[in-house]
């Protein structure tokens, strides 16, 4: 059940939440957060979440979904991922998201996985959006991270344009790394560096207040600011997309996978999140149409609800440990 008008601060870090470095196995700072389900709901956390953000993210703009599942007795975590956020950068400026290789990003995710999970309580559940989705299912199907459950918010399986096969699109993405420095940015952001664009809002929710959040938390934290991505970014992103639309791997995941998408999406293809589904064994998909843009989770209350809603359903079904 979503608890209405809980005054929850979207724009405040929760007291009892605490923000760490946690530092991966060649040094990398990265920024974390951790509560632990909120005093009153059970004597001892239900289980554990820990939830990737997506391409330019910050785990500030999720508060408020952890939150929610703190409230229905989860202990929860958030994290970067490297090179973004409050957690360094990886190209030539400081606007620039750069990639050179996803597996680094699996890695470092595999490191914190094997961590995270001695330090907390069980069932393990690992929830991403966007690229974040993505980078989450890819460490499940390379095993080297094995959750009792996956929940995964539009998750980036394909990019624009969608009628391009993805084979086509990373050649191109090569090319285009050939031709110049790799960091340099793929696409046009605005006339100011690190500005959030005109329109972008269209993008991402229907709920203005909530998409004004991310510029909020930006003024104060101005190390969360981060524009387009880069070449290399997108020659990776393509690489790993097409290591999961490979024969067999998604077959092969047996957790439990919740998705969430829009047909709607404009930033990631529903054409290729529809297909996942159809490969994946044991999967719960809630598809939404124009009433949801791309981040289902900071969606209007209606979307938002049901969404939790439906995701707090899934989590039900999950034994204890």
């Amino acid at each position: 059940m979503i608890r209405q008008d809980n005054g929850f601060d979207r724009r405040s870090i929760p007291a009892e939440a605490v923000e760490s470095v946690w530092h991966a196995s060649d040094g990398h700072a990265i920024r974390r957060i951790d509560w632990p389900c909120s005093p009153g709901v059970s004597d001892q956390a239900r289980g554990s979440i820990l939830f990737m953000p997506g391409r330019g993210d910050a785990y500030e703009k999720y508060l408020e979904t952890l939150d929610h599942w703190a409230g229905q007795g989860w202990q929860v975590s958030a994290a970067d991922w490297r090179g973004q956020a409050g957690s360094g950068r990886l190209g030539a400026d400081a606007v620039t998201g750069h990639a050179e290789d996803f597996t680094h990003w699996v890695n470092d995710l595999a490191e914190l996985w094997d961590e995270w999970v001695q330090q907390t309580p069980g069932p393990h559940v690992l929830a991403g959006h966007s690229m974040g989705g993505h980078l989450t299912l890819r460490a499940v199907a390379d095993g080297v991270v094995k959750p009792d459950a996956l929940i995964l918010s539009a998750p980036m399986l394909g990019v624009f344009p969608q009628f391009i096969p993805s084979v086509v699109m990373h050649g191109a993405a090569w090319v285009m790394t050939l031709l110049g420095d790799s960091r340099r940015p793929a696409w046009k952001w605005s006339e100011k560096p690190g500005e959030l664009p005109s329109g972008r809002e269209a993008l991402l929710t229907h709920d203005i207040d909530r998409y004004n959040d991310e510029a909020w938390w930006r003024a104060q934290r101005p190390e969360l600011v981060m524009g387009p991505g880069s070449w290399g970014w997108v020659r990776s992103a393509l690489r790993s997309i097409r290591r999961l639309e490979g024969k067999g791997v998604l077959e092969a995941i047996q957790i439990p996978v919740f998705i969430l998408a829009t047909r709607e999406d404009k930033l990631v293809s529903y054409a290729a999140i529809r297909r996942a589904i159809k490969r994946l064994p044991n999967v719960v998909p809630l598809i939404f149409g124009a009433e949801a843009a791309h981040e289902i989770l900071r969606e209007s209350d209606p979307v938002r609800n049901r969404a939790l809603e439906a995701i707090d359903d899934f989590l039900d079904l999950l034994p204890a440990s």
